[in-house]
């Protein structure tokens, strides 16, 4: 097969050219078949023997729902190893005996390229490497974060005047997990461009506790620390006039195993009393909003930090605004009057970790500082001259307002100020992983109703030492911790006192645990495409398969068997972060392929197959061999070996291409090998390959939601 023309890529800082990877030859996957038949076992390994088989870990070629449902019941497996689609090279008949197999002709090898990158610096040096003394380029200005490039006003990097005086630097953990760039700052340094002060947008006035039921009728529930942390204001209206609903925990589990990368736990969700809203209903596909609080003990860390005094931290306080959507979700652009309490705006309506700060957060602290070394540095990164270490704490490790105001200790501001500088604490959104009406069908839910989610526990590094986790994945992962606590609790004292174990979930239940959400997008393209009957290919990378579980659970449930169905799963090692393992159906093995991240030998060739098979014990060279060559795989690889199928689904009448997960890595590069796919399959070049997928995208028939 004649190879294609290199085509170009539009970059989205500069043109580079596409590198086309072409598929590989194997049993699912043929570069030189373009027609989009249905695919179907073209080989077993049924006369290997156990020991062959269990020291390479041999597995049976891709099966769809559908075959599965007609294979022999009898059959089984040689080998304990998982029965996963079979991507080896591999060509014959197995009753021809395995030691005439032919060795399949392979690709020329290439060194593979590294891929091109949208990051030209991440750092001042880099970008004054790039832009030499300033005059020259200046393509980056408009991915500055200020008025041009950072580096246009900065300071020398050392100072050579004589009788200066130097910063001295807060001398704690916090600031030097900062290590902003001083450069040459001094005392004495000269600063233009300093931001300008916030413009006061709220502000607090007291009321008294009899007037709240007169002035604020229906707000006159309990504001006590307890409270506060379990149950979100009626203000924050995600989308008015509907509430957000404090829906009971009635299960939940960890999925991942001790030692996994990251953690991701499942959740059992009871939705029974959820209002109706416009007949709108929970559906497969569907993602819930979740309205996660800032960490209780976080919250009361800042307040330590601001000097705001315990005993009007709960008092119920009059918030006025001039304008805005804030503290509202989503609702109206208006000037309010709201009554709250310091903790509650606190925990609620502001984002105090997962966005980078911000100039006039820094001006503000600046202004109130009192240490004269700390004004100076907090003025400096809010001016022209620290515009290149302004930028660098903000695409470095991350920062949270805790570690500012531990950094810079003296600057106590006012609460209202403060509030002024920060984002909106925005919902989460987590794909539903099941479908509603078949988990509610459950045995002994006795009418209840349940919606089921993963999440995955988002974390990065910490000015403390511990990884600090994201917002919303550590509010659930404490909620779950506590379910799972009280569960294995409850199984110790049952067994200490000679007990039957109690029922699962009970004493979870009974702990009244709960997730503040509202019914989200039961219309995103995930659940809006999900309506065909045809044959579908799901693509997902860690918790990105959670969704999948749902789609799968419905067809193999309710839809006409003779439907095919394939996934593929990436996880960085089986093991441990395989989730929903075994909860796919009976013939979860047949229609799922997963792929480790984690570098592993690569398959066996027939040469070291058939080596093995001579010999009775496998030779130690060709095992320390393979073992030389272990490789990471993806996601991304897998679809090329599996292009016959990828090729048959998207061809298909009402065919289905889903891709769920992380865009970064994860969703590029199976957009690259679905454009590999398409070039080689239908012998297309690099611009009509994409046109192509494009097309499929408006047709509904390639969805890809990813993050």
């Amino acid at each position: 097969m004649e190879t294609p023309q290199t085509p170009s890529r539009r970059h989205s800082l500069s043109s580079l050219p596409y590198r086309h990877k072409p598929i590989p030859n194997t049993a699912t996957s043929h570069p030189d078949n373009p027609i989009p038949t249905d695919p179907t076992a073209s080989h077993k390994l049924s006369k290997l023997s156990p020991r062959i088989r269990a020291q390479f870990a041999v597995t049976e070629p891709t099966r769809s729902s559908a075959e599965s449902l007609h294979a022999n019941t009898d059959e089984s497996s040689d080998s304990d190893a998982p029965s996963t689609p079979l991507t080896e090279p591999q060509e014959g008949s197995a009753d021809e005996g395995f030691d005439k197999l032919p060795e399949l002709p392979t690709s020329p090898s290439k060194e593979r390229k590294r891929r091109a990158s949208t990051t030209y610096a991440s750092n001042s040096q880099e970008i004054r490497r790039l832009l030499g003394d300033g005059i020259g380029t200046r393509f980056l200005e408009k991915y500055c974060c200020g008025e041009g490039c950072c580096m246009n006003e900065a300071l020398p990097q050392k100072n050579n005047k004589p009788d200066f005086r130097p910063i001295v630097a807060p001398d704690n953990d916090a600031f030097r997990f900062l290590a902003p760039n001083l450069r040459s700052l001094t005392q004495d340094t000269t600063l233009t461009k300093v931001a300008e002060m916030p413009e006061t947008r709220i502000s607090f006035g007291g009321i008294r506790r009899e007037s709240i039921a007169a002035k604020f009728p229906g707000e006159s529930h309990e504001h006590s620390a307890s409270a506060v942390n379990v149950r979100p204001p009626e203000y924050m209206k995600p989308h008015p006039p509907y509430d957000i609903f404090n829906a009971p925990v009635y299960g939940a589990r960890e999925l991942t195993k001790p030692g996994a990368e990251k953690r991701t736990f499942h959740f059992d969700i009871d939705v029974t009393d959820y209002p109706e809203e416009g007949g709108v209903d929970f559906k497969v596909g569907g993602a819930v909003g979740i309205c996660p609080p800032n960490d209780p003990a976080v919250v009361d860390d800042i307040l330590d930090q601001l000097g705001v005094p315990r005993f009007i931290r709960d008092k119920p306080i009059r918030l006025n605004t001039n304008g805005g959507r804030w503290p509202t979700i989503w609702g109206d652009d208006t000037a309010r009057e709201l009554l709250t309490t310091r903790r509650e705006i606190l925990t609620w309506t502001v984002d105090i970790s997962s966005t980078a700060p911000t100039k006039p957060l820094f001006r503000v602290l600046a202004e109130y500082a009192t240490a004269e070394n700390e004004k100076k540095i907090l003025t400096y990164l809010c001016s022209a001259q620290g515009k290149a270490a302004f930028c660098d704490l903000r695409t470095g490790p991350h920062i949270t307002l805790q570690q500012l105001l531990h950094a810079f200790p003296s600057s106590k501001p006012p609460l209202e100020t403060v509030l002024a500088t920060l984002n909106q604490l925005m919902p989460r959104f987590y794909s539903l992983s099941n479908d509603p009406h078949v988990s509610s069908a459950r045995e002994g839910l006795a009418g209840r109703r349940l919606i089921e989610m993963a999440v995955t526990v988002h974390e990065t590094a910490s000015y403390q030492g511990a990884n600090r986790t994201g917002v919303g994945s550590g509010f659930l992962e404490r909620q779950a911790l506590r379910f799972v606590a009280a569960e294995k609790r409850a199984i110790e004292e049952a067994e200490e006192a000679g007990l039957p174990a109690p029922q699962p979930g009970v004493a979870g239940r009974n702990l009244n645990v709960q997730v503040p959400m509202f019914r989200g997008l039961m219309s995103n393209p995930l659940s809006r495409e999900f309506a065909s009957d045809g044959p579908m290919m799901l693509i997902g990378a860690g918790v990105g398969m959670a969704p999948f579980r749902g789609f799968i659970l419905n067809r193999l449930k309710n839809a006409n068997c003779a439907n095919k169905i394939w996934l593929v799963q990436g996880v960085r090692d089986s093991m441990l972060d395989e989730i929903y393992q075994g909860e796919l159906g009976d013939h979860e093995k047949e229609i799922k392929k997963v792929v480790q991240s984690r570098a592993q030998a690569p398959p066996p060739t027939a040469d070291e197959i058939a080596a093995a098979a001579e010999e009775e014990a496998a030779p130690a060279s060709v095992k320390e061999e393979r073992s030389s060559r272990k490789v990471a795989k993806y996601v991304q690889d897998e679809v090329r070996l599996q292009a016959d199928i990828v090729w048959f689904v998207i061809n298909a009448v009402d065919g289905r291409i889903f891709v769920c997960g992380s865009s970064k890595g994860m969703g590029e590069g199976v957009q690259s090998a679905l454009i590999d796919v398409a070039m080689d399959k239908g012998n297309l070049d690099y611009e009509t390959a994409t046109q192509f997928w494009e097309q499929k995208k408006k047709d509904g028939q390639y969805i890809a939601e990813t993050w």
